[in-house]
């Protein structure tokens, strides 16, 4: 009966053929959707859910090669991209983001799906997991920022390895919170650019993706840049129940991503039975830095899901 039951469960995941193909919108209580949908392999669909909040799915692009093995889902959260938002700051909630994302799911007639979050999808993927375990088969923390006071003294240990000329700047500017200044958001860039994407020039989907961003969602739930949060996730923490996971759990980081692969590992740790994959030469934006290499771990995770 057990091997029955589970044979029914993956059958019914399986429904990638039937999943129509190509970009759509679907309106939702929070605003229009937008989405996309591509791939026709058999295998357990994916949804892949961006970072910010408040960015958008332009750079995750790179991933839509997974599309071989499975249909893969991307789409832009609320009002991010090309979606749009008819709610407010008191609605840029997770748990709103999380019903956005079942509204999807279920729209889309997907009965178990893998998640794949990157950097703030991390947190919203093991959201989902904990209001729908149901529908979760697997989940990949990519970059994850599951614990932001760990996230926070990364940055700090990070930006301590920039020029003190860096480091004087954003002092000052944090301490006089003057965060639009045009030294602030320059000394921003070095940061961005030793331990968010360290491939130069950027990819046109690394510029689409900060210029349809929502500064508002961003500012108002996480903060001014990558390294300070004042917003309402600032002090978000998901370890005390991280060891409550009990589907398989892959989590990835780059060699000098901003989720530093040492604080990774012991959050990762705490997942039983969880594995870690480190990217080599990348920093937060693996899928930008080492597209290749990403995409095979990710790849390779699940199809070790999917044939057990």
């Amino acid at each position: 009966m057990r091997y029955l039951t589970v044979l029914v469960l993956a059958l019914s995941a399986c429904v990638g053929a039937e999943i129509p193909q190509g970009p759509s919108t679907l309106e939702t209580p929070f605003g229009t959707l937008w989405y996309d949908v591509e791939g026709e392999g058999q295998g357990t669909p994916a949804i892949l859910l961006h970072g910010g909040p408040g960015f958008n799915s332009y750079y995750l692009n790179p991933m839509r090669a997974l599309g071989a093995d499975r249909p893969v889902v991307l789409y832009d959260q609320i009002g991010s991209g090309r979606s749009t938002s008819s709610t407010g700051p008191s609605d840029w909630t997770v748990e709103n983001f999380v019903a956005e994302l079942e509204t999807l799911r279920s729209a889309l007639g997907l009965e178990r799906v893998h998640l794949i979050g990157h950097s703030w999808g991390t947190i919203l993927a093991a959201e989902y997991w904990r209001a729908h375990p149901e529908q979760v088969a697997s989940m990949v923390f990519m970059s994850p920022a599951l614990s932001i006071p760990a996230w926070l003294a990364d940055g700090d240990t990070l930006l301590m390895t920039l020029p003190d000329s860096i480091q004087q700047v954003v002092a000052e500017h944090e301490a006089a919170g003057t965060f639009e200044d045009p030294a602030y958001q320059a000394a921003v860039g070095v940061f961005y650019e030793a331990y968010l994407a360290r491939s130069l020039p950027w990819s046109e989907d690394v510029d689409s993706a900060f210029a349809f961003a929502n500064l508002d969602i961003y500012g108002t739930m996480w903060g001014p840049s990558e390294f300070t949060a004042t917003g309402t996730l600032r002090d978000y923490d998901a370890s005390p129940w991280l060891g409550e996971i009990d589907v398989p759990a892959l989590f990835t980081t780059g060699e000098f991503d901003e989720a530093r692969p040492p604080t990774v590992r012991r959050i990762a740790a705490l997942v039983p039975g969880s594995e870690m994959e480190v990217i080599p030469g990348a920093a937060h934006l693996t899928m930008h830095d080492a597209p290749e290499a990403t995409n095979q771990v990710v790849r390779d995770f699940l199809r070790r899901v999917d044939g057990r």
